[in-house]
């Protein structure tokens, strides 16, 4: 796998949390150092940060690291496993159906509110959970498919595999009833 690959949800998940730091930091100093607070600074720091929530939900979906219990189903066969993953992933997808669909509903409700510091509409900050459940939802049904294609090849492989072994047997066979030349000149 190519490290040189240009990955944009983590350069803008780097992105959000240099802006945070550097935001917050302007905060500091302008309340101690120069003794006036910014109006917009901590409402701009919110909405980073939930920003910063959403897509990192949606990036822990990408690189499968959200909490798992294996402990249960590990006592099940391969076929039985393969289930298990299935309706757990359709579960979790529509959660994030229902939950698309309500965050969808709620940021086209606040489009026209603004917020008081930054003067942007409260959309934008709310559109986040939208924007990370669907990244979310997207990455859960990727990692399904890879996985159960995976299986599936894995399966042919191991067909594959049988039936070579199975004509090798008979070769072996055929060869070992076939009768021996025997006579002169052998």
């Amino acid at each position: 796998m190519s490290t040189s690959r240009f990955k944009p949800l983590e350069a803008i998940l780097c992105l959000i949390l240099v802006s945070i730091v550097a935001v917050t930091f302007a905060q500091v100093v302008s309340r101690y150092v120069l003794q006036a607070s910014l109006p917009w600074s901590e409402e701009l720091a919110r909405f980073l940060l939930m920003w910063l929530a959403s897509l990192s939900a949606a990036y822990a979906f990408k690189v499968r690291s959200h909490f798992a219990l294996h402990f249960f189903v590990d006592y099940f066969d391969e076929r039985t496993r393969q289930t298990i993953g299935t309706i757990a992933t359709a579960l979790v997808s529509l959660f994030l159906v229902v939950f698309a669909w309500e965050s969808a509903k709620f940021t086209f409700a606040v489009r026209d509110q603004i917020a008081p510091g930054t003067r942007i509409s409260m959309a934008i900050p709310y559109s986040s959970a939208l924007v990370g459940s669907v990244l979310m939802l997207y990455y859960v049904i990727k990692n399904w498919w890879a996985g159960t294609a995976s299986v599936h090849v894995e399966e042919d492989r191991t067909e594959d595999r049988a039936q070579y072994e199975h004509a090798l047997l008979d070769t072996e066979e055929s060869n070992s009833n076939s009768p021996t030349p025997s006579g002169p000149g052998v």
